[in-house]
């Protein structure tokens, strides 16, 4: 078997599902996301207290702040310190600043504390955890997230208990018996739906431990309540050195009552281990995206600035490859149109019609029927014009059909089209002016989207103007052209020839053929007055797989001509600019932007909704823009723009899904066979409606 029809072989092969993986993975980080968004930003009604309606018992009152046991509103068993004796107490954290040193303090005052540990702080922190434990101190639990049990539902209670429980088994393999309320002082302030949460802590073997006043003598004996900042520090640190106080210890150990950290089963422990790393993995995340953000924010509005400035550059240039340029010669030499088809008998005799309806009267259309088992051929052999030649072949692919009407071109100059294609009738012409300029290779013309009424139509019509047009202006004033479209291109015939023709490695031979020309010596520039109107599809099936196959044969063209960036001169100016170009914003942007909507979505649900929504809506204003301006520039009508944030919803996620599939199957070497569209024979919908005239266009 020949080596290209192995590779024809190989690209039969349908791909496989590589965006499995992306499904499997996403709900990954979306359940990390939720979980740190909940843990961090405590998302219901607990994140205030709500104000007592209803006395404290009476039992409560004028109970220690020890509550031992709960049997009921007048069934309290409570204990206080002992005289001299006062049991320190740090509430939140473990904090990576202050428990350090809250610590260190300890240790040098030879005195022990319990510290009410936020579940959510000792996952992402565990080896503070071991390190109070290793000290002599003593855990006690003050729930996950610190919210307000009494605001909070049974769920909700329940879960802010079990998960400190499970980290705290996770960080050192114990659980604690010991509770302190958020929100909460003295036990007078376990009042109405605190007491009622107190009870029901109770009920599950807690014990619940309040404080005394601050103002207590230590010398009484007291549960002295800290926090852990820079003030409480210096408290914690007045009140060692307070001679009335004769023992600093913990609560269970000024009590005589069992350690309140017991060991836990290995099967807790892992379970434990779980939930930190999730925890973990997602406060890492969140802050990374932060700086992700921070980068996609300023890469994206370079990007537009770059598009706007480069593009108003290619209109106020000097006209060196424009008609009318007093020193370049007109154009006149004869054309060989190639025309490859296949099942094409929708659109092959629009598209030969208005090739013969050109201005420029010398051509030939050589249309290469590449095995159609339509009436494509028939219908392009019965137009009775001796300028059209068919040439039948068994189907081989496009790049084979190319080079075989390339193979029977007669001039020098060849201009490439899609079978679909309607051209306007000077689009020929003024698609070949910039030949006149010996350096000039290859020239890309303006494609436009026919059947553009649908929704769908619109937004290939946002993206034909906004995206490839507007890229084609600043790439052909930054000299680094990645593509001459295959539905409208011009080429010098000895260039094509230089290059070896139409390669068929890769399945986007009009991307391969491009790049191939620069590194020959060529120039390739963008002429936006020759307008041609193509079908687009018609459906979110076909457009995903022609975007696929757009986007897996651009990946492979970009790979074979990598070399180039070491290269000298105009080549490697090319390969610098274009291929890092297309690295950044067509593959590595996309790879990471489904993430990047994710975090935009935690940060409504989450963080600052207002921020949130104000970031994403200056973007779209700026898109809009610029998006604006490049209709303007095309002559195309600004009301269309009502239809690109609806884009964003859906027309944007499916590109990035193309792009993460490609990659994908690019590396683990699947090989991608040629995906048709069906055709409906609509490209001229839009330019029979309201034609376009390049006239109109170049006087923008």
């Amino acid at each position: 078997m020949s080596r290209s029809a192995r590779r024809r072989h190989a690209r039969s092969r349908e791909p496989r599902g590589h965006w499995r993986l992306l499904v499997l993975t996403l709900p990954v980080v979306i359940v990390a996301l939720l979980f740190e968004g909940w843990t961090a930003h405590e998302v219901d009604a607990a994140k205030s207290r709500i104000p007592c309606t209803e006395p404290v018992p009476e039992a409560v009152d004028k109970s220690g702040p020890v509550l031992r046991r709960i049997g009921g509103d007048h069934d309290v068993t409570s204990s206080a310190m002992p005289a001299g004796t006062v049991a320190l107490t740090f509430d939140g954290g473990p904090d990576p600043v202050w428990t350090p040193r809250i610590l260190d303090l300890l240790r040098r005052h030879h005195a022990h504390a319990t510290f009410f540990v936020l579940g959510a702080q000792a996952a992402r922190h565990p080896e503070l955890i071991r390190r109070i434990l290793a000290e002599g101190h003593e855990i006690g639990s003050h729930t996950y997230t610190g919210a307000d049990l009494g605001s909070s539902s049974r769920v909700r209670t329940a879960m802010e208990l079990t998960l400190t429980q499970k980290t705290l088994a996770g960080s050192a393999g114990i659980r604690t018996s010991l509770l302190r309320m958020p929100m909460t002082t003295e036990v007078d302030t376990l009042c109405g739906a605190e007491w009622t949460a107190a009870r029901h802590a109770a009920a599950d073997g807690y014990v619940l431990v309040a404080a005394d006043r601050p103002d207590r003598d230590p010398a009484h004996g007291m549960v002295r309540q800290f926090s852990q900042t820079d003030l409480a520090y210096r408290e914690a640190k007045d009140l060692l050195g307070n001679p009335h106080a004769k023992r600093f210890t913990t609560v269970t150990a000024a009590l005589g009552m069992p350690s309140a950290d017991t060991q836990v089963s290995t099967a807790e422990r892992w379970q434990g281990r779980a939930l930190n790393w999730t925890t973990t993995a997602g406060h890492t995340f969140t802050h990374t995206m932060n700086w992700v953000m921070l980068a996609l924010g300023v890469l994206g509005v370079l990007r537009l600035l770059m598009l706007t400035v480069f593009a108003r550059a290619h209109v106020r240039r000097l006209t060196r490859f424009r008609p009318g340029s007093p020193w370049l010669r007109e154009v006149q030499a004869p054309v060989t149109v190639l025309v490859p088809a296949y099942n094409e008998e929708a659109g092959i005799e629009s598209t030969i019609h208005s090739l013969l309806a050109s201005t420029h009267p010398y051509l030939e259309i050589v249309v290469i029927d590449d095995g159609s088992t339509d009436g494509t051929a028939d219908l392009a052999t019965w137009i009775d014009d001796p300028r059209v030649r068919v040439i039948r072949q068994p189907n081989a692919g496009k790049a084979a059909a190319l080079n075989t009407g390339l193979a029977h071109a007669s001039y020098d100059i060849v201009v490439m089209v899609d079978a679909d294609t309607v051209f306007e009738p000077d689009a020929l012409y003024r698609l070949i002016q910039p030949l006149a300029h010996p350096a000039v290779g290859a020239v890309s013309g303006n494609t436009k989207v026919g059947n553009r009424r649908g929704l769908l139509g619109r937004w290939q019509h946002l993206e034909y103007v906004f995206g490839f047009n507007l890229d084609r202006r600043m790439f052909e004033v930054l000299e680094c052209m990645p593509t001459v479209p295959g539905a409208i291109g011009a080429f010098r015939r000895d260039a094509l020839l230089g290059v070896g023709g139409v390669s068929e490695d890769t399945l986007a031979e009009d991307t391969d053929l491009t790049m191939a020309l620069w590194r020959a010596g060529w120039r390739v520039v963008y002429e936006e007055s020759a307008i041609a109107w193509t079908e687009v599809p018609t459906s979110l099936r076909q457009l995903w797989r022609q975007r696929y196959r757009w986007c897996y044969g651009t990946l492979q063209a970009m790979w074979k001509h990598r070399g180039a960036v070491l290269e000298v001169g105009s080549a490697g100016r090319f390969a610098r600019r274009g291929l890092s170009y297309l690295a950044i914003f067509q593959v590595v942007l996309p790879l990471i932007a489904p993430v990047v909507d994710l975090f935009l979505l935690y940060g409504v649900l989450f963080s600052d909704l207002r921020q949130s929504l104000g970031i994403w809506l200056t973007f779209l204003v700026l898109q809009l823009l610029c998006a604006g301006y490049a209709l303007r520039l095309d002559g195309e009508r600004l009301r269309t723009l009502w239809s690109m944030p609806f884009q964003l919803f859906v027309y944007r996620q499916l590109m990035y899904l193309v792009v993460i599939q490609s990659v994908f199957a690019l590396l683990v070497g699947t090989r991608l066979k040629w995906h048709r569209m069906q055709r409906a024979g609509t490209a001229a919908t839009e330019q029979l409606r309201q034609p376009v005239t390049a006239r109109e266009l170049s006087s923008n």
